[in-house]
């Protein structure tokens, strides 16, 4: 075993892996158990009660972590003209308002973490799906990221503070970033409980016996912690 083995198996013997722990108590544990050089992510990983075949039992959403990802989101628009303008004093990094910039996407270019579409840009957007799609960077009206005009500043500042999206995957898990090691537990705690809160909103009506089964949390490379799906579930949001 190298460095890193002796150091996860140092975090991992922290971790009770019979124990459901408490939301808090979970968080203060990923937070010790983090122990790469680089500021860890720490992820929630949600086993869903959710038949990811049926139609009527998807789940995507979107949420806004009230203390943010802890990182600065990068985000690009489509849109021409005066929307462009608008994007760009909204704070859009990157305006793709031509066909040079939907031939660089093409080719691969997907520098950013958003992208924002107006309705009058989704022609030329669309046909990115193949680049865009499997990066979950494909503008999307139920996720909020296709929007007229005037609703722009409001959607690049959301993206920017730690909008995060949410979707079931063909394993019915979820896996969403809540936040750094650096956050101190009462942050990861908020981006938690309003994780949660978004989770428990967006339960499909369709959706028989347990919703949420599992929930994990881990941090980059660290040992997984279990939570106690119902305390989860019952997060106050303060």
């Amino acid at each position: 075993m190298g460095k890193h083995g002796k150091k996860y198996l140092e975090a991992k013997a922290k971790v009770d892996q019979e124990t459901l722990y408490a939301p808090k108590e979970a968080l203060k544990l990923v937070k010790e158990t983090s122990f790469t050089n680089f500021d860890a992510t720490i992820e929630v990983h949600m086993r869903m009660g959710l038949d990811p075949r049926q139609a009527d039992q998807q789940l995507r959403d979107v949420v806004v972590l009230p203390n943010g990802l802890g990182k600065t989101v990068s985000v690009l628009v489509f849109a021409q003209g005066e929307d462009a303008a608008v994007a760009k004093k909204a704070g859009a990094d990157h305006i793709a308002d031509d066909d040079e910039w939907m031939k660089k996407i093409q080719d691969g270019f997907t520098d950013f973490d958003v992208a924002i579409s107006t309705p009058n840009m989704m022609g030329k957007a669309g046909k990115l799906g193949r680049v865009l799609g499997p990066r979950g960077l494909m503008p999307n009206p139920k996720a909020g990221t296709v929007v007229p005009a005037d609703d722009l500043p409001r959607a690049i500042n959301e993206a920017k503070a730690g909008r995060v999206e949410f979707r079931l995957d063909k394993t019915a898990n979820i896996h969403v970033p809540i936040g750094k090691a650096s956050f101190s537990t009462e942050k990861l705690v908020e981006n938690l409980a309003t994780l949660m809160s978004a989770i428990k909103k967006a339960r499909p009506p369709a959706a028989k016996g347990s919703y949420v089964k599992k929930v994990t949390l881990t941090s980059t490379m660290g040992p997984g912690i279990k939570v106690d799906p119902f305390q989860a579930l019952s997060m106050e949001i303060s």
